[in-house]
């Protein structure tokens, strides 16, 4: 994914991005499956997998700082209050000539970054969301979806 990707890229993304199933056994899978890469990348992240508004896992990675954890919860608030991911939002307001500051949520609660990456449930919608902080805006969310991409693969295959 380039460091600017469109709303368009970003949209047909989500609709691939798809789970034939989500449960907590699913998102510890993803989860796990971060960390590792987290691991062996000695990546200063802070990981969490979220259903419903509900952390199924989360871990924080040597060098992430308690601001990560903080910057994880205001992601994954923006991606559950516009039902997409928190980049493709940043990008709409950028492609729009607009700030996130429009639409009047406190900065506190809601992020505009990227690096919450909706869950979601062919013929369902969203039910979750796997969010990233600690790299670029662009690398969370890029890490984040590589890692859905791969556990669709996996539930697929069995």
């Amino acid at each position: 994914m380039a460091d600017s990707p469109t709303t368009t890229a970003l949209l047909d993304e989500e609709a691939e991005l798809q789970f034939p199933y989500f449960n907590a056994d699913v998102a510890w899978r993803i989860g796990v499956l971060l960390r590792e890469e987290a691991a062996l990348g000695n990546l200063p992240v802070s990981i969490e997998v979220a259903m419903g508004g509900h952390p199924l896992f989360f871990c924080a990675m040597p060098g992430a700082s308690p601001d990560n954890a903080g910057w994880v919860r205001r992601k994954r608030a923006t991606a559950e209050r516009f039902l997409h991911s928190s980049l493709y939002v940043t990008q709409l307001c950028v492609e729009r000539g607009r700030g996130f500051e429009r639409y009047s949520l406190p900065p506190q609660d809601y992020a505009a970054s990227g690096g919450s990456v909706p869950v979601s449930v062919r013929g369902t919608g969203m039910v979750g969301t796997v969010t990233i902080s600690g790299l670029t805006q662009y690398e969370d969310h890029a890490m984040a979806a590589r890692a859905i991409r791969t556990v669709i693969a996996e539930l697929e295959r069995a």
